[in-house]
């Protein structure tokens, strides 16, 4: 099989003795586990973005060889056909370094109408036509004629043979048939296979916020595919300093430090009726996790943030009862990252380079020693 979309158990049978996959004795834990908390907001039943009633997630992973570490994770918002039953969304762009396709239709007209997919970046085609293949065959679509399929994407050449384009629209298929609700694999997984982030082994990573009765009793869920740069900070602990990835000897315009251009995908679902505007604006604040982390989005960096309801009521929430949407936002954004990380174990790929995981005994250190955990 070409693919893999594998759960932790098998995962660690199939890449055991594989020397230039993931580590299969990582253990690895999530933030929560450490027992840090981010924001004032409690999370959901799964800490995930499937706590928004009826979004599912899927993953395909491909490790080929010594060359292929990529794939895509699909993220569904309700079980129907989604051309038929079309969700309020909208996209913000922090940094437009990036091929999402589909945005200006989004942008225009405040809906998504296929699954949103996302991967590597010059897999973003392939991945594309493989989601109108899946669409035009559901039933009911035999006189479709137009489609906008969601396609994100960041970039794992570093550690993949970016150049070689292997998905295609079986594994799109997979990975859509594949999507569950419930927990969601997180780290070197899916479209996080082949990521970096702080100069550490990125991925996908998940969180997300319940909102009290007083505030709606709304929930929000974020998934990221982390492939950024920046100075990792968690509740105040210079966590990238202490670790020594500050790189500061190397901002000046003359020095060009590989991988500080890397990228974000950001995709929050909530189940609090919202207008695409309010989306937008909510997809907005959702960016400011990635600050929030130690990101500085740099020149060539790929960020944006898809953000839909689903809701089906016209109700919509009102723009002075916002803002505890918008912090939640935040602080599920900035979990998903920290996740992103904390799952990943590390990998080695494309040339024999090897990409560590972030070292959870150091960086629990790191938080004792300022006072974030006990």
């Amino acid at each position: 099989m070409r693919y893999f979309r594998v759960f932790p158990a098998l995962w660690l049978l199939l890449t055991w003795g594989a020397s230039f996959a993931q580590s299969p004795v990582e253990k690895r834990l999530r933030l929560r586990d450490l027992g840090v908390q981010v924001g004032v907001f409690a999370p959901g039943k799964w800490n995930a973005i499937t706590d928004v009633a009826g979004v599912r997630v899927g993953h395909v992973t491909l490790i080929e060889g010594e060359q292929i570490r990529t794939g895509l994770t699909a993220v569904l918002p309700h079980g129907e056909n989604l051309f038929f039953h079309k969700v309020p969304a909208a996209i913000e762009v922090g940094n437009g370094f990036g091929k999402l396709m589909g945005l200006s239709q989004v942008e225009e007209l405040g809906t998504i109408e296929t699954p949103i997919l996302l991967t590597g970046t010059l897999n973003v085609p392939r991945v594309a036509d493989g989601l109108l293949d899946y669409m035009l065959s559901q039933p009911g679509m035999e006189n479709v004629r137009s489609i906008n399929p969601v396609v994100g994407e960041t970039n794992d050449g570093a550690l993949s043979e970016i150049r070689q384009r292997p998905l295609g629209s079986e594994h799109v298929l997979k990975a859509i048939e594949g999507a569950r609700s419930g927990p969601v694999e997180e780290g070197a997984i899916g479209a996080g296979t082949g990521t970096i982030c702080f100069g550490f082994k990125g991925g996908i990573g998940t969180s997300s916020r319940l909102l009290n009765s007083a505030q709606g009793g709304y929930t929000i869920g974020v998934l990221v595919q982390t492939n950024f740069d920046g100075i990792l900070q968690v509740n105040g602990a210079p966590v990238g300093i202490e670790l020594g990835r500050d790189y500061a000897q190397d901002l000046t315009p003359r020095v060009r430090v590989e991988n500080r251009d890397g990228s974000c995908m950001i995709v929050v679902a909530t189940d609090a009726p919202l207008e695409p505007r309010n989306l937008k604006r909510l997809a907005k604040r959702a960016l400011t996790g990635m600050t929030a982390a130690g990101a500085f989005g740099s020149n060539g960096s790929g960020d944006y943030a898809i953000a839909f309801s689903v809701s089906n009521s016209n109700d919509w929430v009102e723009n002075d009862r916002m803002t505890p949407l918008f912090q939640a936002a935040r602080e599920a954004t900035q979990e998903a990252i920290y996740n992103s990380l904390l799952m990943a174990t590390s990998m080695t790929g494309r040339g024999g380079r090897k990409v560590e995981s972030l070292p959870l005994e150091r960086f629990s250190e790191i938080l004792k020693k300022y006072r974030v955990i006990e």
